[in-house]
Protein backbone atom coordinates (compact mmCIF):
# COMPACT_ATOMS: atom_id res chain seq x y z
CA UNK A 1 0.00 0.00 0.00
CA UNK A 2 1.38 3.36 -0.77
CA UNK A 3 0.87 6.38 1.04
CA UNK A 4 -0.71 9.85 -0.34
CA UNK A 5 1.84 12.94 0.92
CA UNK A 6 -0.20 16.27 0.56
CA UNK A 7 1.30 19.07 -0.75
CA UNK A 8 1.11 22.01 2.00
CA UNK A 9 -0.99 24.65 0.76
CA UNK A 10 0.74 27.99 -1.31
CA UNK A 11 -1.07 31.18 -1.32
CA UNK A 12 -0.31 33.15 -5.39
CA UNK A 13 1.62 36.73 -5.33
CA UNK A 14 -1.05 38.29 -5.71
CA UNK A 15 -3.31 36.63 -2.69
CA UNK A 16 -0.08 37.49 -0.18
CA UNK A 17 0.00 41.38 -2.12
CA UNK A 18 -3.26 41.87 -1.33
CA UNK A 19 -3.32 40.57 1.92
CA UNK A 20 -0.18 42.82 2.96
CA UNK A 21 -1.53 45.94 1.86
CA UNK A 22 -5.03 45.46 3.40
CA UNK A 23 -3.23 44.52 6.51
CA UNK A 24 -0.31 47.04 7.06
CA UNK A 25 -1.99 49.79 5.02
CA UNK A 26 -5.57 49.91 4.74
CA UNK A 27 -6.18 49.01 8.34
CA UNK A 28 -4.73 52.43 9.84
CA UNK A 29 -4.46 51.18 12.62
CA UNK A 30 -1.87 48.32 12.15
CA UNK A 31 -0.34 50.90 10.05
CA UNK A 32 0.05 53.03 13.43
CA UNK A 33 1.37 50.17 15.01
CA UNK A 34 3.96 49.29 12.39
CA UNK A 35 2.91 46.02 11.72
CA UNK A 36 4.65 44.24 9.08
CA UNK A 37 3.41 40.90 7.99
CA UNK A 38 6.48 38.50 7.46
CA UNK A 39 4.66 35.09 6.30
CA UNK A 40 1.33 34.34 5.49
CA UNK A 41 0.25 30.29 5.44
CA UNK A 42 -2.71 28.88 5.76
CA UNK A 43 -1.54 27.35 8.74
CA UNK A 44 0.37 29.89 10.74
CA UNK A 45 1.26 33.85 9.76
CA UNK A 46 4.20 35.82 11.52
CA UNK A 47 4.17 39.54 11.71
CA UNK A 48 6.58 41.97 13.24
CA UNK A 49 6.81 44.96 15.25
CA UNK A 50 9.95 47.51 15.62
CA UNK A 51 9.83 49.48 18.98
CA UNK A 52 9.30 53.15 18.19
CA UNK A 53 8.02 56.07 20.66
CA UNK A 54 4.70 55.84 19.80
CA UNK A 55 4.08 52.42 20.99
CA UNK A 56 6.02 53.22 24.59
CA UNK A 57 3.79 53.01 27.54
CA UNK A 58 3.60 56.10 29.76
CA UNK A 59 5.09 54.61 32.88
CA UNK A 60 8.54 52.77 31.47
CA UNK A 61 10.13 54.51 28.92
CA UNK A 62 11.48 51.51 27.45
CA UNK A 63 8.35 49.01 27.41
CA UNK A 64 5.85 48.55 24.92
CA UNK A 65 2.25 49.36 26.33
CA UNK A 66 0.68 46.57 27.33
CA UNK A 67 -2.53 48.04 24.91
CA UNK A 68 -0.28 47.68 21.84
CA UNK A 69 0.43 43.82 22.49
CA UNK A 70 -2.87 43.69 23.14
CA UNK A 71 -4.06 45.21 19.93
CA UNK A 72 -1.35 43.71 17.76
CA UNK A 73 -2.43 40.12 18.63
CA UNK A 74 -5.79 40.78 18.38
CA UNK A 75 -5.35 42.06 14.52
CA UNK A 76 -2.68 38.96 14.43
CA UNK A 77 -5.76 36.31 14.93
CA UNK A 78 -7.57 38.18 12.49
CA UNK A 79 -4.81 38.09 9.93
CA UNK A 80 -4.93 34.22 10.55
CA UNK A 81 -8.41 33.97 10.17
CA UNK A 82 -7.93 35.55 6.52
CA UNK A 83 -5.24 33.24 5.76
CA UNK A 84 -7.65 30.47 6.65
CA UNK A 85 -10.62 31.51 4.79
CA UNK A 86 -8.13 32.20 1.92
CA UNK A 87 -6.94 28.72 1.96
CA UNK A 88 -10.62 27.21 2.25
CA UNK A 89 -11.96 29.09 -1.01
CA UNK A 90 -8.65 28.49 -2.69
CA UNK A 91 -11.00 27.46 -6.18
CA UNK A 92 -11.71 31.07 -5.95
CA UNK A 93 -9.35 33.94 -7.73
CA UNK A 94 -7.46 35.95 -5.19
CA UNK A 95 -9.53 39.29 -5.62
CA UNK A 96 -12.44 37.26 -4.77
CA UNK A 97 -11.39 35.84 -1.95
CA UNK A 98 -9.88 39.36 -1.00
CA UNK A 99 -13.34 40.54 -0.57
CA UNK A 100 -14.51 38.13 1.72
CA UNK A 101 -12.73 39.77 4.66
CA UNK A 102 -14.74 42.79 4.96
CA UNK A 103 -17.15 41.11 7.56
CA UNK A 104 -14.42 39.56 9.74
CA UNK A 105 -14.63 40.78 13.96
CA UNK A 106 -13.44 40.43 17.03
CA UNK A 107 -15.51 38.76 19.48
CA UNK A 108 -13.76 37.77 22.35
CA UNK A 109 -10.46 38.58 23.14
CA UNK A 110 -8.15 36.95 26.11
CA UNK A 111 -4.76 38.22 26.48
CA UNK A 112 -1.71 37.02 29.77
CA UNK A 113 1.12 39.15 29.77
CA UNK A 114 3.97 36.54 30.88
CA UNK A 115 6.78 39.12 30.90
CA UNK A 116 7.46 42.99 30.29
CA UNK A 117 7.30 43.87 26.73
CA UNK A 118 11.02 45.07 26.97
CA UNK A 119 13.24 45.01 23.18
CA UNK A 120 13.77 46.86 20.20
CA UNK A 121 11.36 44.39 18.12
CA UNK A 122 9.27 42.09 18.86
CA UNK A 123 7.76 38.98 16.50
CA UNK A 124 3.93 37.89 16.53
CA UNK A 125 2.21 34.52 15.52
CA UNK A 126 -1.18 33.55 15.02
CA UNK A 127 -2.80 30.08 13.48
CA UNK A 128 -6.36 29.14 13.78
CA UNK A 129 -7.83 26.79 15.96
CA UNK A 130 -10.69 26.22 14.74
CA UNK A 131 -12.87 28.11 11.53
CA UNK A 132 -16.53 27.43 11.74
CA UNK A 133 -19.04 28.68 8.80
CA UNK A 134 -19.59 31.34 11.47
CA UNK A 135 -17.14 31.88 14.06
CA UNK A 136 -13.21 31.54 13.79
CA UNK A 137 -10.81 30.43 17.33
CA UNK A 138 -7.61 31.41 17.30
CA UNK A 139 -4.01 31.25 19.62
CA UNK A 140 -1.43 33.92 19.68
CA UNK A 141 1.68 34.57 20.40
CA UNK A 142 3.98 37.78 21.69
CA UNK A 143 8.11 37.24 21.33
CA UNK A 144 10.53 39.19 22.69
CA UNK A 145 13.99 40.36 20.41
CA UNK A 146 15.40 37.22 21.92
CA UNK A 147 12.90 34.37 20.98
CA UNK A 148 11.18 34.68 24.47
CA UNK A 149 7.31 34.59 24.77
CA UNK A 150 6.14 37.88 25.87
CA UNK A 151 2.61 37.76 25.99
CA UNK A 152 -0.02 35.20 24.66
CA UNK A 153 -3.83 35.69 23.60
CA UNK A 154 -6.94 33.80 22.17
CA UNK A 155 -9.60 34.98 20.59
CA UNK A 156 -12.78 34.98 18.55
CA UNK A 157 -13.77 36.29 15.72
CA UNK A 158 -17.04 36.55 13.71
CA UNK A 159 -16.33 34.97 9.94
CA UNK A 160 -19.77 35.57 8.41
Amino acid sequence: MTKTIATPLEFEPEFIAGVKTIFEEKIVFNHVLGLKVVSLAPECVVARIDMKPELVGHYAYNRIHGGVISAGLDAMGGLAVMAAIGARHMDETPEQRLHRFARLGTIDLRVDYLRPGIGSHFELRAEVLRLGSRVATTRMEFFGPDGVLMSAAAAAYIVS
